[in-house]
């Protein structure tokens, strides 16, 4: 009898991947938290307070404006795609949102002005702001980057002229209730950051508008053919990041009892970070709200984790800069590997 000849096994192609498995994309991508996780764990194992109950609160209480600023620039992002260098990028939104908090300051404290008032001059001001940034970006044909850092730039010496560069305190009592109420234990700030949330969240993946954005985002080319005109929704994006930006100027006051000079320093590390370590909480690897609210929050709990681990200001400020620096390359090389 002859020996059975046997099939020779398929051969998977080169660089297919294993089913089963993540991609190599997917772990590139997923890299960055990661690191951030192991980082805290290490930070939870040398300083145990850092994961209690009452650190936890504090972070949630500091992740509110970070969170709120992190999804209007998703906005942006959506609005214009997710390059880093092209794509959709708004750098003032940090500027808007401290100037934001330095007119309301002044408002209550000085000038004699009603919250509900108040409220209403600071966003006014932020969607101008927004208003010249997609002048540059859709009127003009800038490039988001350096047109939303001149314009930050811009914004940051107003925001001195307004100050005198001096620290401002409000005890206005909207602002005293937002900062230390809670709702069963959650912290108010974060509360009002969740709504914000739901309604983004809404707004970007339940409407025929949320729809239409991320067809422009995502391949504005193909959306024009399509029959869309990308020029009102990029612009309707700017407009409502910035307005976000301003009402974010309430919870940046109420953090921080007031204004104090260089805020829109920070806010700017916090915003890029959450806003590019969104994707990681994403199934499509695609930058949304709630993966900005997401990343706010383990930012928070990384940040007030270090300082429980006395570690220094500025290896804070390295770190989240290593972070960022992570996440941009990360997303090089997971959109070169697809």
């Amino acid at each position: 009898m002859s020996a059975a000849v046997q099939s020779p096994r398929p051969v998977a192609p080169a660089g297919a991947r294993t089913p089963g498995r993540p991609s190599a994309a997917t772990l590139t991508r997923l890299a960055p938290l990661g690191l951030a996780l192991l980082l805290l764990a290490v930070l939870a194992i040398r300083t145990p307070a850092a994961l209690s109950g009452a650190a936890l609160a504090s972070a949630l209480t500091q992740a509110a404006p970070i969170a709120v600023i992190g999804m209007a620039l998703s906005l942006v992002i959506i609005a214009r795609g997710d390059d880093a260098v092209t794509g959709g990028i708004d750098l003032s939104l940090a500027a808007t949102a401290a100037l934001a908090s330095a007119v309301l300051t002044k408002a209550l404290a000085e000038w004699g002005v009603a919250f509900p008032q108040a409220l209403l001059l600071v966003v006014a001001l932020a969607v101008a702001v927004g208003a010249i940034n997609a002048g540059f970006v859709e009127g003009i044909g800038l490039t988001p980057i350096l047109a939303t850092l001149a314009t930050s730039v811009l914004v940051s010496g107003v925001i001195r002229v307004v100050t005198t560069n001096r620290r401002t305190t409000t005890d206005a009592p909207v602002i005293v209730a937002i900062r230390d109420s809670e709702v069963l234990g959650v912290p108010v700030a974060i509360l009002v950051a969740a709504l914000v949330l739901l309604v983004l969240h809404a707004l970007v993946h339940w409407t025929a508008f949320g729809a239409r954005l991320r067809a422009v985002g995502g391949n504005r080319d193909a959306s024009e053919v399509s029959g869309l005109r990308p020029r009102p929704y990029v612009v309707a994006a700017f407009l409502a990041a910035a307005a976000i930006a301003g009402l974010d100027g309430v919870l940046l006051t109420a953090r921080a009892s007031g204004f104090s000079p260089g805020m829109e320093d920070q806010l700017l590390v916090d915003m890029v970070l959450v806003a590019y370590l969104s994707p990681v909480f994403s199934r499509r690897a695609t930058v949304t709200p709630l993966g900005a609210f997401l990343s706010a929050i383990l930012v928070a709990v990384l940040s007030n984790s270090l300082i429980l681990a006395r570690v220094d200001n500025s290896w804070v400020y390295g770190v989240k800069g290593a972070l960022i620096l992570a996440v941009v390359v990360a997303s090089a090389l997971s959109r070169g590997r697809r």
